[in-house]
């Protein structure tokens, strides 16, 4: 590639997400990250997606809610251009029910459902037996089972996706030219950086621990109790996590973390007792304070972009956060929802 109509600073989720984006507009793309692809957070192990709960709606729950709806046609288009698997699946989730006035909200919710997720997922009532063993414990002796939510595997998401990339002209550097509209999609050091920088904390990293088991339960739907998440993949591995640790000195150091996560895995789990540790890993995630992502314009360098932040939700929400990043970089379009604006969360 001579001349790049976009550079994009960081090879996470986001930044490969906006790339994938402006290439299929046929834009020239050129992502610097010395790092390598995902070598944060987006290379983890566990890959939840799930929505917000369907109440009290507002722009940023509906902008979550299109980016959880275009995934399959998102990722069904990287797989083919990749050959390379995301693992996606729309395999839904299942969560306890802990008490009767969470039973009542979750009848009320499976109301709501019907209207704000316009038919593209359901949020059930469903007893806990009916999906023993697979189901989490639930005292009510009832679950919630919705439809909307989905599973991934992050590292061959984002393995597929620089793949995508490259097979349509891109590149994907460790150091190159600034040219074109430029993104920082640098995740949670550059949250780190701009807080330095603007003498403010609006962001820092998360360090999260998750497992890789070798339990073939693919197709089911992903597990969440007790804090934990269980997302079955579809080459016959279970991904679990995480930890949250705000704060560490080693942002891959696994630690008696992880060992007591898996324990109260099996304890929330049991089916889990004695199934093998595949891999163990640690990544940090990019939080911002205000928990949203940060889109738009970068506070420091007139003229350039930012896409940082995407925290728990940074897979589920790439789709669309590509879709709006390349509406603004190529076409000066600005869809971004007032919740996720960049100055509006400064």
């Amino acid at each position: 590639m001579t001349t790049a109509d976009v550079t994009i600073y960081g090879a996470g989720v986001f930044g490969l997400s906006v790339g994938w984006a402006c290439i299929q507009r046929g834009a020239k793309v050129r992502v610097i990250d010395p790092a390598g692809v995902a070598s944060g957070s987006s290379g983890g192990l566990v890959g939840a997606l799930a929505p917000h709960v369907p109440e009290l709606w507002n722009d940023k729950k509906e902008f979550q809610f299109q980016s959880l709806v275009m995934s399959e046609v998102f990722w069904r288009d990287v797989e083919e251009a990749a050959g390379f698997s995301t693992g996606y699946a729309r395999s839904g989730r299942l969560q306890p029910i802990l008490d009767e006035a969470a039973l009542d909200f979750a009848k009320t919710r499976a109301i709501n459902a019907v209207d704000l997720w316009r038919g593209q997922g359901e949020w059930h009532i469903v007893g806990a037996a009916d999906h023993a063993p697979w189901a989490p414990r639930s005292p009510t002796g009832f679950l919630v089972w919705d439809t909307l939510s989905a599973s991934i595997h992050p590292r061959h998401a984002t393995t597929a996706l620089a793949r995508a990339i490259e097979k349509k002209g891109g590149e994907i550097v460790g150091e190159g030219r600034e040219e074109g509209a430029i993104l920082h999609a640098t995740g949670w050091r550059g949250l780190m950086e701009l807080s330095e920088r603007l003498g403010k904390v609006v962001g820092n990293g998360v360090k999260g621990q998750a497992a890789l088991l070798a339990l073939d339960v693919r197709g089911k739907p992903q597990l969440f109790g007790d804090g934990i998440h269980l997302v079955p993949h579809e080459d016959g591995t279970l991904g679990v996590g995480s930890t949250s640790e705000r704060f560490f000195d080693d942002p891959t150091e696994i630690d008696q973390g992880l060992d007591d996560l898996l324990h109260r895995a099996e304890a929330a789990f049991p089916f889990l007792e004695g199934v093998r540790v595949l891999e163990r890993w640690a990544g940090v995630r990019p939080r911002a304070m205000t928990r949203s992502p940060l889109l738009g314009a970068h506070p420091l360098h007139e003229g350039q972009f930012i896409a940082n932040g995407g925290f728990k939700i940074g897979f589920g929400m790439a789709p669309r956060v590509g879709e709006v990043m390349a509406d603004l970089l190529l076409e000066g379009r600005d869809a971004i929802p007032e919740g996720f604006r960049s100055e509006a969360n400064l």
